[in-house]
């Protein structure tokens, strides 16, 4: 049976095995927040399949799997110290959700979860399949700009962390760094990174199916869970200061006040 289909299924029972262990602790804790810890660190455990049993061009496969594991990495320590931080208060939006949901809800959200690692990582597994016995130009270029946009994801994260820890600055809007240029760096970074998926994947054979990444990842961003639920927060929080930010800040893109 093909190791296009065999891999991905076996990544897929494998985080499907781990959320549900993890929603297991979660009932314990009360706190279903500890869900995107193991969200961002099942792609490691992806990465690692991968990197074990696909058998592609050696060099293309250590390369996604060294990036994927990296962001993976970053992404699940920065999740585990906020969350972390409040272990035994459940954010806002689960505890809205617990009033909301059932266990067995909670149960088909974490396999939901589960399922979502496994279509994100379809770059990963067309990319580390891929036999080419040289790696493209554009695979490099798509390489480079995903450590970048890595990079960057990983110090706007910092700057709002840095500038949260101030308790002069509670209440206040986070205009630090990268945070002055954009509303939400975070999300410009996130997505730019899968929109670098795309372009190291698009060489691969059916590397066209990697596009499903950044379109899903833009849409959650701009219509539903991200900017969207943000900025109601933040103006719900910080009101005429927010408003403020709104009209003189880029929503996305970084670029200079207004």
């Amino acid at each position: 049976m093909s190791n296009y289909f065999l891999i991905p299924m076996f990544s897929w029972l494998a985080v499907s095995v781990i959320m549900i262990a993890i929603y297991l602790w979660a009932l314990k804790l009360k706190n279903n927040g500890i869900v995107d810890i193991f969200w961002a660190f099942n792609f490691t455990v992806i990465a690692a399949i991968i990197w074990a049993f696909a058998d592609g061009n050696e060099t293309r496969k250590n390369l996604v799997c060294a990036l994927a594991g990296l962001w993976s990495l970053r992404l699940g320590l920065y999740l585990l110290i906020r969350v972390g931080s409040h272990i035994k208060e459940e954010e806002g939006r689960y505890k809205q959700l617990r009033k909301e949901w059932n266990n067995t809800k909670f149960f088909f959200f974490y396999q939901m979860q589960a399922f979502s690692n496994i279509m994100l990582a379809i770059p990963f597994f067309i990319i580390a399949l891929n036999p080419a016995p040289e790696v493209s130009g554009l695979e490099y270029v798509g390489a480079i700009l995903w450590l970048l946009c890595i990079l960057g994801e990983g110090v706007a994260d910092w700057q709002l962390m840095h500038f949260k820890k101030n308790p002069a600055n509670k209440g206040k809007v986070c205009q630090y760094g990268l945070w002055n240029y954009s509303r939400h760096p975070n999300y410009f970074f996130q997505f730019s990174i899968w929109v670098s998926v795309f372009i190291f994947a698009i060489s691969s054979p059916f590397g066209w199916l990697s596009l499903i990444c950044p379109v899903s990842i833009g849409y959650l961003i701009f219509k539903v869970t991200g900017i969207p639920m943000t900025e109601e927060q933040a103006i719900r929080s910080k009101g005429e200061s927010y408003k403020e930010y709104q009209r003189t800040t880029s929503v996305f893109v970084p670029w200079f006040k207004k």
